[in-house]
């Protein structure tokens, strides 16, 4: 009897209810690991909330077992670095030819952590970036994302504490990629995310 696989698409206005359940459910759960419960309790609120316009321009990804969305994330060809009531930026185009494209809203499900979830989407962000013409990726990290992106090659540029509306304030990283002109096709890139820790 074979086991459903989970399976990478891009998420759909159906998905919203979803979505923000999983980003809240995450954050509750990983961000106590480096943050303190004021500050995961303001992270809640004002960070894990989608942003519309993901949809709208069709960069948001999810990542589903069956009926059960499990990781989520994407980017944005617009001037916004981070999701929820925090954010700032104007939210217009960015030329690709000279600013980055933008890493956006990266949760996956506590119970399905370093299994590849998060990697797979950063592939197909990179991938779709470089097919609109960018030719760098940058992203804003909260700590408990840091080590995913270091290990696929984003570098520290600085840090900064991002105050929240409530005044609870958390230390982000930002941090840049460059995108690869061409890549080289793996065995991984072309397959579903590793079930096996």
């Amino acid at each position: 009897m074979s086991h459903p696989k989970p399976l990478l698409r891009v998420a759909t206005p159906d998905d919203v209810t979803k979505i923000e359940a999983l980003m809240k459910e995450s954050t509750a759960a990983l961000f106590p690991l480096f943050y303190d419960d004021e500050q995961t309790a303001s992270a809640v609120l004002h960070i894990a909330q989608l942003d519309p316009l993901l949809l709208e321009d069709g960069t948001y990804f999810v990542i589903e077992l069956g009926n059960q969305l499990i990781a989520c994330g994407g980017w944005s060809k617009r001037d916004k670095l981070y999701t929820g009531s925090a954010a700032s930026g104007d939210g217009r185009l960015l030329d690709p030819s000279r600013e980055p494209a933008r890493v956006r809203a990266m949760f996956v499900r506590p119970d399905w952590t370093r299994r590849g979830l998060g990697r797979r989407i950063l592939e197909e962000c990179e991938a779709a970036a470089r097919s609109a013409g960018f030719r760098e990726l940058t992203l804003g990290a909260t700590l408990p994302g840091e080590p995913l992106y270091r290990a696929f090659g984003f570098h520290p540029t600085g840090e900064e504490e991002i105050t929240m509306p409530d005044g609870r304030s958390l230390r982000c990283i930002w941090m840049d990629k460059p995108i690869p002109a061409t890549t080289t096709p793996t065995a991984q890139s072309t397959q579903p995310p590793r079930l096996c820790r």
